[in-house]
This record gives structure tokens, C-alpha cells and sequence, in this order.
């Protein structure tokens, strides 16, 4: 009798635990704080995960934004389980803070979830005939592209400029020249990639430097707009973390499903290129591939990668780009 009732107390206990994990599940709000261009994908991959037993219970909000805002904000307060943003040292600021641990990036990806490269998006019928980067400088074109110093998108967009023209076997003093040259010829610096590309829409500008999959988006939504990938573009890298707040088990889980092919076919549906390479050849191969390579396509190590890169181009006193704001008038925050 007294090993029955030892069992039975065990059994008790143990469906006690159950429910109470359950209940947990079921109180469990993850808060995802991102860039401005996964706005639309996120919602997706969230509802996938929550048919999952994983992701049974937990609930979602999400805040999304120009990448630099999104990253200060969590450094100032903002409440955040899992951050995505544009470039990884909006990342190693959370580092900084101690909200990431230093690891964030120790996984087979390097912490980064999703991929895209930089494109030229125009209007239906190419009216001004774009196709090269050179073409962007030319008499009476209009160019659109985000404010670098809040937009990790801009800061892609011009970094793809500046390795294009390296590309071409132009010298750095060059490629920095034409890069004044792309910034005289701007219309329009807003704070993020997404409304960069409602300005855009909206009818100002020749052509609109941005990501691939925001362009992909646009399309798929009906908007009148045709993208092109030019010969030598920067592809681009998103980076992924846990932020140590709130239910960090719960984040880990949900960020550890977010590298699964059926999370990595998600964002390729929508626009956004796999880091896996098994989801990534589906999408890439075939007579007409969803996601082609380009023929010179390299990385931000290509251009110092980006600890170097912040420092050279993007200081906001005396980066590269800050002084080519600033002979323009334009903030740089500095």
C-alpha cells in the first residue's frame, strides 16, 4: 500500500508539473525587436512556431524600425527577448550593455538568420534605363536610399556602392569619390529601409537602393516597381540574438526554430535568401531560380568588414560618409 501511494504521489506530482509548464507556456509573451524590412515575415514565422509543440502557448509582439533606433532603444529600456537587426554591431552594442551575451554568434550561421544582397529597385519600363552602378551618377538621375546614420539598410547600400567601384579596379580615393558623387545625386535620406521605399512608391526618385527581399515584397504586394540585382553587390547579413530578459529559455527555443528548414523556407518565400545551404540551393538553381547569384558578388569582409567599416565610413564626426553629409548639410548625429 505504501509503494501504491508513493507512486500515486508521484504521478500527482508529475501531472502537476505538467500543468504548471503548460500554464507557463501559456503566460509566455516573447517581445521580437527588429529592423524595419522583416516586418512582414516575422507575424508568419511566429504563427508557424506556435503550431509547433515548442511554440504551443507562447504569444507574440513585435516592434520593427530603422536598425541603429531599434538597437539604442533596447540599450535604453525597450523591453526585448530576441533582437534582429541590419548589421551585427547594433548587436555587439547590446554586448556592451550586457543585455547579449558575447557568444550570440558562436552558432553554425555566425548568428545570422537571414540573408539578402543590396538591388536597384526602378520604376515599370526602366524609363531612365538603369542597369550599372554607374548609370546612378548620371545627369538628372534620382536616388533614393535611407539615412546611414539610423539605417543599417543605407549602411549596406553604401558599402555595396563603395565595393562595386573595387569591383571595377577603381582605387579607394575612387571609389570614395564616386561615392560623394552617389550622395549629391539623393533625393531623399529617410530613417529606415521601409520608408525609404514608401517614399519611393510614393513617386519621388529615379531609382531606390534596397534590400532584395523588400523589393520582392513590394512586388508580390502589386506595387508598380521592377527590381534589378547589378553585377557586383554586397550580400547582405542579418544577425539574430538573445536578449538575457524575461523568459530566456522560451527566446532560445524560438530562435533555435528560427534556423529549422521549415523557419528557413519561411523567410525564403518571402523574399529573404536561406542560411542554410540545403533550403538555399531549392531556391537558387533551376532554369529560372528565385534567388540568382550575381558574378561578383562578396561580403563586408571585402570592404574591412564592419568593426572597420563604422569606424572609417560611418564615424558620425569623421567617418568617410559624415563628411560627405556634412559638406552637404545633411546630420550625422556627430
Amino acid at each position: 500500500m505504501t509503494s501504491r501511494r508513493a507512486a500515486l504521489l508521484v504521478i500527482v506530482a508529475a501531472l502537476v508539473a505538467t500543468a504548471a509548464a503548460s500554464a507557463a507556456r501559456k503566460d509566455t509573451t516573447l517581445s521580437v525587436v527588429g529592423y524595419s524590412i522583416p516586418t512582414a515575415v516575422f507575424p508568419k514565422l511566429e504563427s508557424a512556431y506556435q503550431a509547433t509543440a515548442a511554440g504551443k502557448g507562447v504569444q507574440f509582439q513585435n516592434s520593427f524600425a530603422a536598425s541603429e533606433v531599434q538597437s539604442k532603444a533596447v540599450a535604453a529600456g525597450l523591453p526585448a527577448n530576441v533582437v534582429n537587426f541590419s548589421v551585427s554591431t547594433d548587436v555587439d552594442r547590446l554586448v556592451q550593455a550586457h543585455l547579449v551575451d558575447s557568444s550570440w554568434a558562436s552558432n553554425p550561421e555566425h548568428g545570422i538568420v537571414s540573408k539578402s544582397v543590396v538591388v536597384f529597385v526602378v520604376r515599370n519600363g526602366n524609363p531612365k534605363h538603369i542597369r550599372t552602378w554607374d548609370d546612378l551618377v548620371k545627369p538628372g538621375v534620382q536616388v533614393v536610399f535611407p539615412n546611414p546614420f539610423s539605417s543599417g539598410g543605407a549602411r549596406w547600400d553604401v558599402m555595396a556602392a563603395y565595393g562595386a567601384m573595387l569591383r571595377e579596379h577603381k582605387t579607394p580615393n575612387q571609389a570614395q569619390a564616386y561615392l560623394k558623387q552617389l550622395f549629391q545625386h539623393n533625393v531623399s535620406q529617410d530613417t529606415s529601409g521601409r520608408n525609404a521605399l514608401n517614399t519611393f512608391l510614393s513617386g519621388k526618385g529615379d531609382v531606390l537602393l534596397d534590400y532584395e527581399s523588400d523589393a520582392m515584397l513590394a512586388q508580390s504586394q502589386g506595387k508598380p516597381i521592377y527590381f534589378l540585382v547589378p553585377k557586383a553587390t554586397l550580400q547582405i547579413e542579418t544577425p539574430l540574438a538573445v536578449v538575457n530578459t524575461g523568459d530566456k529559455a522560451a527566446a532560445q527555443a524560438f530562435v533555435r526554430w528560427l534556423y529549422t528548414p521549415a523557419a528557413q523556407t519561411i523567410w525564403a518565400d518571402n523574399g529573404f535568401r536561406s542560411v542554410l545551404p540545403s533550403v538555399e540551393k531549392r531556391y537558387s538553381s533551376g532554369a529560372h531560380p528565385k534567388f540568382p547569384f550575381p558574378k561578383q558578388l562578396f561580403k563586408i569582409g571585402y570592404v574591412g568588414g564592419w568593426n572597420k567599416v563604422n569606424t572609417r565610413f560611418f564615424d558620425p564626426t569623421n567617418g568617410i560618409v559624415a563628411k560627405i553629409e556634412q559638406s552637404l548639410g545633411v546630420s550625422t548625429g556627430g
